[in-house]
């Protein structure tokens, strides 16, 4: 399956399951988390060269860094809206509120340490606007 296929049933499936949602959201967006994303980063880990006891306390020096590349979760993640806030569909005579139109399916890439559990509602995060970077299309 390609990727744009996958974008397609994962917004039937999110407009089906939000049919079904009993809530209507108030100011946050309602998200389902995918898979996280895995980044490579370069790791720094202080190397102890030497431990000795100075005034009875014991001081470990650290002279070299040890620096390896490894995969890790991002700060970043990807997840399929399935319910949009009141607040955002109905703005306050905000004109420019609206330029990125986020509907229910739409997959987004949102800062995952704002985002909060919602555990009401099984695997879900609630994600404010502000916390959302992008719209996947």
């Amino acid at each position: 399956m390609d990727e744009n296929t996958q974008i397609v049933n994962d917004k039937i499936l999110a407009e089906d399951v939000s049919s079904k949602i009993k809530y209507e959201m108030r100011g946050s967006f309602l998200v389902k988390p995918l898979d996280p994303v895995m980044v490579e980063k370069e790791i720094s880990t202080p190397i102890p060269t030497e431990t000795k006891i100075e005034d009875g306390m014991e001081v470990t020096d650290y002279e070299e860094v040890k620096t390896e590349i490894k995969k890790v979760e991002s700060e970043w993640g990807r997840g399929v809206v399935l319910k949009v806030p009141y607040t955002y569909s109905h703005p306050h005579k905000d004109h420019l509120f609206n330029d990125m139109p986020i509907e229910v399916g739409d997959t987004i890439i949102y800062h995952t340490q704002i985002a909060r559990q919602f555990d009401i509602f099984k695997n879900s995060v609630l994600v404010d606007y502000y916390a959302i970077a992008a719209v996947e299309k």
